[in-house]
């Protein structure tokens, strides 16, 4: 237990930090609206119009699914620079681990988060 106090009080310094930056922007920043600062504002003009809506959820499904395949699959990298020091245990972690991002990816391409219309 000892050897996970510094571990708590770093989170509670982290948490302290994030707790005063926050109350003092609260506190200490302008409240003073303008129209003229409400405004939207894109690169220097006036906008054409407002936005009408969201990009449909499809392409944030995609980007998601992305963001979780490309982060699994950064760790190919290192397995394969120590490949020969692991041996028959490495390669059966790996396959083990492909196993898993390829039944995670055959899921999202049956349920149809990879198609556009």
């Amino acid at each position: 237990m000892v050897e996970y106090a510094s571990l708590l009080i770093v989170f509670a310094v982290a948490g302290g930090v994030a707790a005063l930056l926050l109350v003092s922007s609260a506190i200490l920043g302008p409240k003073r609206p303008n129209p003229a600062k409400s405004q939207p504002f894109e690169c220097g003009e006036q906008p054409f119009a407002l936005p009408q809506g969201g990009l449909p959820v499809k392409f944030y499904i995609l980007a998601m699914l992305f963001i979780i395949f490309d982060v699994e699959l950064v760790f190919l990298f290192p397995w394969a620079v120590i490949l020969r020091e692991l041996g028959w245990f490495g390669i059966g972690g790996m396959f083990t681990f492909m196993l898993f991002v390829v039944a995670g990816f055959v899921y999202a391409w049956k349920k149809g988060a990879l198609e556009f219309e």
